[in-house]
């Protein structure tokens, strides 16, 4: 067995003397002929010095003569990657398949890193496109070559392959991959039961107030404004991690937009109607019902953006009269917009114009699954391939969780609302210029002069934390900055009873968030305590809670959570 290792790398080492020169004229073909890098003068980019290419072949090299020889001798294989981390990945013959995929990956990325890209975005679109190859190609995503699914399908006499083939059709018929299956959880029975009811409604939102859960409440309501991109209910989940009955429980008053899944009949609403007869409306009828002017207005994701928009739009017609603002996972500065920066820019956009936006073309949706599937692919390992192994070729269920379903339950947006978004914050960043007009005004930022709570989530790869600290230099009063942990969505539903993570806090507001970051304490647990720390000094004084729903001019419509988010 010594001898046939011996041999094998003999013959491995005279054979193979040009793995790296030869990626790299791949990478150049590739990159000719895909339209994503065409006006870029990329001839350069290969051009690395020869000792660059014999040092990473001379490192494959010796790697691959080691894994080589590791399978001659019947040794097992053990792996830190999840996807290779069961006992069937230790066999020979399986776990070389793995060893030699990671190898392959791992030399892929150290040649991309050597090439001399110096423009940002085709250096991150190049990488995001080796990156997708690597997820797509690794051996456990195919039946043939994943152990663990051809046991299961011995296990189950072939029945596992039958239900993943069902899985797969099921889903092929939604357009997205389903993480969580759509009959986990019922909304308005299992997600969204805090009890309330539809105070207002009109084409583009339904208003719920909820009913008060304790014997006092403060003065000032919460006026929250969840994002339009997916359903309200992220926000009241189950009763355990409602966002919304935990600030009832604090003596809140609270009402919330629902906004409707936009179908062909409101395809032509603008990002103005969003605005204007979205949240500036749900905004002033709340004022109504509750008899108070001063809101303690959150935002959460875009639906902070679209806050912030009409807080403006109010500032500029001489109503600044709000306690508060709570901006969570919020751009007003795209200066760094992540991952997502690579799809964007004006071929794109021009295009989304000409095919959904109106301009001297027709009007259409930006379908919620081609959004919710892009979301996906920029994790490919955790939110996709990994569900196409358990799924279609195991033939497994999805774990109910309630995140996940959520995630799924995506809504489409009009064309003219995406298009305008798209151009004037990922494409342009010129929200924050003071120069945009927005509802016949100048829209002007710095003008939302109120005590500001400002939450960004490190590892949050849709909205980087950098570019929500930037929300700190636009806006014109006090500021308070938090750091949560984790990522978009679970650094932000995070109920302080499950003393889950951390946070990090510094009172100092700096002009660099790496400075603010240097200072800052880490604290353990949820973020909220501090939040609802925070808000109750802006809420006024407590008084005993009213029951009473709605009033003469918007009486009760119909119970939470209404029908917009069923639709």
């Amino acid at each position: 067995m010594d001898n046939n290792a011996h041999t094998f790398k003999t013959y491995w080492s005279g054979q193979v003397p040009f793995i790296a020169s030869f990626a790299v004229q791949q990478l150049r073909l590739w990159v000719s002929t895909n339209p994503w890098f065409s006006g870029h003068e990329h001839g350069a980019w290969f051009e690395l010095p020869r000792e660059t290419l014999d040092s990473l072949q001379a490192d494959y090299q010796v790697q691959w003569g080691q894994l080589g020889q590791k399978l001659l001798t019947g040794q097992s294989f053990s792996f830190d990657d999840r996807r290779f981390s069961s006992s069937n990945w230790s066999e020979p013959l399986f776990g070389s398949l793995a060893a030699f995929y990671l190898l392959n990956a791992s030399f892929l990325l150290k040649l991309l890193d050597k090439l001399l890209i110096k423009e940002k975005k085709p250096r991150q679109r190049l990488r995001y496109l080796v990156e997708q190859a690597i997820a797509a190609s690794a051996p456990s995503n195919f039946l043939v070559s994943n152990p663990d699914a051809l046991q299961r399908a011995v296990e189950t006499q072939g029945a596992s392959l039958l239900t993943g083939m069902q899985h797969l059709v099921s889903d092929m018929n939604e357009g997205k991959m389903r993480q969580c299956d759509s009959g986990a959880f019922k909304v308005g029975v299992d997600l969204a039961n805090t009890p309330g009811e539809i105070v207002f409604e009109n084409q583009l939102f339904q208003l719920i107030q909820y009913y008060p859960q304790s014997e006092t409440q403060y003065r000032h309501p919460v006026f929250v404004v969840p994002p339009s991109i997916n359903k309200y209910y992220i926000l009241d989940l189950r009763p355990d991690n409602s966002m919304v009955r935990h600030l009832l429980e604090q003596g809140h008053p609270v009402f919330l937009m629902s906004w409707r899944n936009f179908d062909e009949e409101h395809a032509g609403t603008t990002w103005d109607d969003l605005i204007e007869h979205g949240v500036i409306d749900a905004l002033q009828v709340t004022r109504d019902i509750s008899g108070e002017q001063r809101l303690n207005c959150v935002g959460f994701c875009i639906g902070g953006t679209l806050l912030s928009t009409a807080l403006a739009v109010l500032a500029a017609r001489g109503d600044r009269e709000i306690a508060s603002v709570s901006l969570f996972t919020t751009f007003l500065d795209y200066l760094d917009t992540g991952p997502i920066d690579i799809f964007v820019d004006e071929e794109l956009v021009a295009y989304r114009e000409r095919t959904i936006g109106g301009m001297n073309g027709p009007i259409g949706l930006f379908r919620g699954e081609d959004m919710g599937n892009t979301f996906s692919l920029l994790r490919p390992n955790e939110l996709w391939w990994n569900y196409n192994v358990d799924k279609y070729l195991k033939g497994q269920k999805p774990i109910p969780l309630d995140l996940l379903f959520w995630n799924n339950d995506s809504t489409n947006l009009p064309g003219p609302m995406y298009c305008w978004y798209l151009r004037h914050t990922y494409l342009q960043n010129d929200l924050k210029s003071g120069e945009l007009e927005c509802c016949g005004v100048k829209l002007d930022l710095r003008a939302i002069d109120a005590p500001a709570y400002i939450l960004a989530t490190h590892d949050d790869h849709i909205v980087p934390w950098k570019s929500a600290y930037a929300s700190t230099n636009l806006l014109s009063g006090a500021k308070r900055f938090v750091l949560g942990a984790s990522g978009h969505i679970a650094g932000v539903i995070n109920p302080p009873a499950k003393q889950k993570r951390h946070y990090w806090t510094n009172n100092r507001v700096t002009k660099n968030p790496e400075t603010w970051f240097k200072n800052a304490e880490q604290q353990p647990g949820s973020w909220w305590n501090d939040w609802f720390n925070w808000l109750a000094g802006h809420s006024g004084e407590r008084q005993p809670a009213v029951p009473h729903i709605g009033n003469d001019k918007f009486p009760p419509l119909e119970p939470a959570p209404g029908s917009y988010v069923k639709q």
